[in-house]
């Protein structure tokens, strides 16, 4: 039987409960194997993340440790380059059975802006796209992006038989959790309590992370 697995890339500075719920989601809605979580080395599109990238991998490490649906890649923290979504799909799509299905799933915003991104026009090729959208919104993506799902879109994710190249949209009520809120949070001695995984919180207060400055 083919296998289903997913790829959550982010910074992951730091892993919050916005990204793990998200995750999860996923994986139960379209009844996944596996939802791998990739921390970005170098981001190619934002600034370079606050703490080391060891240190990030351990945080979504302790983050999912008693989820068996999460599950932690670290490839990109091994590269010596940025880290281009499309280098990665082809890495993991060589991993998989020629019939398994890899979806990748990014938000709304970044599908937008995704005629931006390097070989953009190839992600199809190795992936099903997978865009979370919050109930408010209204496909309206640019008119690039567009010509590239055209005919493309799976209205339904049961329909998807191939191993890559259909877009599905996913409707979710994500948190209003933020990376950036966190560390802001945290750079003026506020409580983060509740933002993160209780491991996640001692693991940056051991470690006297996003400290004030």
């Amino acid at each position: 039987m083919a296998k289903r697995v997913a790829v959550f890339g982010g910074t992951f500075d730091p892993v919050h409960i916005g990204h793990l719920r998200s995750a999860l989601e996923v994986a139960q809605a379209l009844k996944l194997d596996a939802v791998r979580l990739v921390p970005n080395a170098l981001p190619p599109h934002r600034a370079a993340p606050n703490v080391s990238a060891q240190q990030r991998l351990q945080m979504v490490e302790l983050a999912i440790a008693n989820e068996p649906l999460l599950t932690v890649d670290a490839r990109e923290l091994k590269r010596d380059k940025p880290s281009w979504t499309i280098d990665t799909l082809i890495s993991v799509r060589q991993e998989l059975a020629p019939h398994d299905q890899l979806f990748f799933v990014l938000g709304w915003d970044a599908f937008c802006g995704l005629s931006s991104w390097h070989r953009w026009d190839e992600l199809l090729e190795h992936c099903h796209l997978l865009v979370l959208q919050r109930p408010d919104m209204q496909l309206q993506a640019p008119a690039a992006v567009h010509a590239l799902i055209d005919n493309k879109v799976a209205t339904d994710w049961q329909e998807i038989t191939s191993p890559a190249g259909s877009v599905v949209f996913l409707q979710q009520t994500p948190l209003a959790v933020s990376a950036t809120q966190i560390r802001a949070l945290l750079s003026e001695g506020e409580n983060i309590r509740y933002l993160v995984p209780d491991a996640v919180l001692e693991f940056i207060q051991t470690q006297g992370l996003y400290r004030p400055v």
